[in-house]
């Protein structure tokens, strides 16, 4: 483990792009690491550590528009995997866009890294790139600490998130399966998971609560406020605000006023100040009230 945790402490400086570390075979003179070749994407096989499932097929087919254009401004990172082939460590828009530009070649760098290395450059690659959806992060955190032996601690230090946070987004990954896909396909946030959670010993109410956040389209305050009124049912719920009395003469006022325009009338009094509102209901009302209050 102390290997794998100094392979882990070298992060992205040394591994991506334009970093510290020599490229195998593709440096230029002048930028060494900067430069990629050429490498038929019929070589290139698929990332098995990616942890992104979900792909904006839009923002996708408008890159590949892009790279039909102009091709790939930044070399994707591969690593070889023997017999001429190499593996996709990170770049995998920018592959999956090739094909759809029907690129025959993509510009790719190509490093010589362990698995443990190129496990840690893609979870933390799309870690940093914040497009994951909830339950995505959760695995990427939950990969790491249960392949590295990593602590949340050091998941923070290396991913530039909280503790609390990591705990948080690992501890969706124990609600139901139906749960998860609505929050990976944007019905529900991390915080109405996060909320859910608190239904966790209770499976049936748990499918209920969420069937009727859905439902309802609560926000996460609403779920939270579920939750707490599923697991303690006897609480005591606020009792609706008493309606202040009003002073007899100020709702005879009002009854006169009705009275004479015809339409309803509101006083607000305050100790002998406030309002008179008057609601009309058409704009005969209206003109019968301006008539009647010109006439004196």
């Amino acid at each position: 483990m102390n290997d794998k945790r100094k392979v882990l402490g070298r992060g992205l400086d040394s591994l991506l792009p334009g970093r510290s570390a020599p490229a195998i075979g593709i440096a230029t003179a002048e930028q060494p690491g900067l430069s990629g070749r050429e490498i038929s994407l019929d070589l290139i096989d698929s990332n098995p550590y990616q942890t992104r499932r979900r792909m904006n097929e839009q923002a996708l087919q408008e890159l590949a528009e892009s790279i039909r254009a102009t091709g790939v401004v930044q070399p994707i990172v591969v690593r070889p995997i023997g017999s001429g082939r190499f593996q996709l460590v990170a770049g995998e828009r920018r592959w999956l866009a090739s094909k759809l530009a029907e690129k025959t070649t993509i510009p790719a760098v190509v490093r010589e890294i362990s698995n443990e290395q190129a496990m840690e450059m893609t979870i933390i690659e799309n870690l940093q790139r914040e497009d994951l959806n909830p339950v995505e992060q959760a695995r990427a955190f939950e990969r790491l600490s249960r392949e590295f032996g990593l602590t949340q601690e050091q998941i923070a230090s290396r991913t530039g998130k909280d503790r609390a946070s990591i705990a948080n987004f690992i501890r969706l990954l124990k609600l139901p399966e139906q749960v998860q896909e609505l929050m990976e396909n944007g019905t529900l946030t991390s915080g109405h998971g996060k909320a859910l959670c608190g239904l966790l010993g209770f499976p049936d109410e748990l499918a209920r609560a969420a069937a009727e956040v859905v439902g309802k389209s609560l926000s996460v305050r609403q779920t939270e406020e579920l939750v707490s009124r599923i697991i303690n049912p006897e609480q005591k719920q606020p009792s609706p605000p008493q309606a202040k009395p009003v002073d007899p003469n100020v709702r005879e006022a009002a009854r006169t006023l009705e009275q004479a325009l015809g339409v309803k009338v509101e006083i607000l009094d305050r100790k002998g100040k406030g309002k008179i509102i008057l609601k009309y209901g058409s704009l005969e009302d209206f003109d019968r009230i301006v008539e009647v209050l010109s006439q004196g």
